[in-house]
């Protein structure tokens, strides 16, 4: 006869994924000749994935030209059939953020916000498409240091502020060029993110913006089972600036985190990164699915 301490000893321990993306610069093949120089997307990956494996995760990185939308893709699905209730799944992105027109939604000037990939972008729509697939009980914890991370209002952008700054957006006039340039393909992916989900696709961004109080969800945001946090670098209508050694985000949350130090919940670690970065650049937390126990954790405890 097996103890009662015994089937606790064995158990199954909750698994911790990480994966984490930084991308210093982009292929000019696929970007109409734009590479968007940073300085600081790798070390904010290596930063992140140091604090994963800190606290128990295996990691994936994907740097720079590993960063593609096929490994990106790839790494999700895998982590989102390996994880099950009560396991722990942690991404980073740094680099360039983008848009491309709307067409699956339902205002024809909306924007769809991307992630600039080294090989092409990654749509917003797709992003949470694939975060919806993870399993009920898993807890995701999302930290996006770009521009087009916050609420998606879609006001007009600021100044980039000094010359020694870095945005980290592609500039409008080279996403113009790079979607006329590759428009039967990014609109084909809204067009099957729209069909996979089971329904035309209104803009998932202002749904998670929303989610406890919107009548008019996605058919992507109503699917969700697991638990999502995303805590971002900055509002819409700001810049989340690069760095030499970290993004103005990352090496606040860094600041923050202290080497494992804090204490407190997400919504307490959110607040101190807020504190920390001038009004010029405010992060922003969004939950999404069933979210409040999560809140109350303590950040990246898998």
């Amino acid at each position: 006869m097996v103890s009662k301490n015994a089937s606790v000893a064995t158990a199954k321990k909750p698994q911790a994924l990480s994966l984490h993306i930084g991308i210093n610069e982009v292929s000019a093949a696929h970007y109409e000749g734009w590479t968007g120089p940073l300085a600081a997307c790798e070390f904010d990956a290596h930063d992140m994935a140091a604090i994963a494996q800190s606290q128990g995760m295996k990691s994936t990185l994907l740097i720079t030209k590993k960063a593609t939308r096929s490994n990106l893709l790839a790494a999700l699905r895998k982590a989102a059939k390996a994880l099950v209730a009560g396991d722990f799944f942690f991404m980073s992105f740094s680099g360039h953020g983008g848009q491309v027109p709307d067409v699956s939604g339902e205002e024809d000037d909306k924007q769809d916000e991307t992630w600039c990939l080294y090989d092409g972008q990654l749509i917003d729509d797709e992003l949470y498409f694939e975060l919806s697939k993870f399993k009920a009980g898993v807890r995701l914890f999302v930290v996006s240091d770009s521009c087009h991370s916050g609420t998606v209002v879609r006001a007009g952008r600021p100044p980039p502020g000094t010359p020694t700054q870095r945005p980290r957006i592609m500039p409008p006039a080279v996403g113009m060029r790079v979607y006329a340039a590759h428009k039967a393909f990014y609109d084909k992916l809204q067009t099957e993110v729209a069909k996979a989900a089971g329904a035309r696709v209104s803009d998932p961004d202002t749904a998670l913006a929303n989610v406890t109080v919107s009548n008019r969800l996605t058919a992507i945001v109503k699917e969700f089972k697991p638990s999502v946090i995303l805590i971002s670098g900055c509002q819409d209508n700001q810049f989340s600036m690069d760095g030499d050694h970290n993004g103005a985000f990352t090496e606040q949350l860094l600041r923050v985190w202290n080497n494992g130090a804090f204490t407190g919940s997400y919504a307490r670690f959110h607040a101190l990164i807020r504190a920390g970065l001038p009004p010029s650049q405010s992060p922003n937390l969004f939950t999404l699915g069933p979210a409040a126990a999560f809140l109350r954790e303590t950040p990246f405890s898998g």
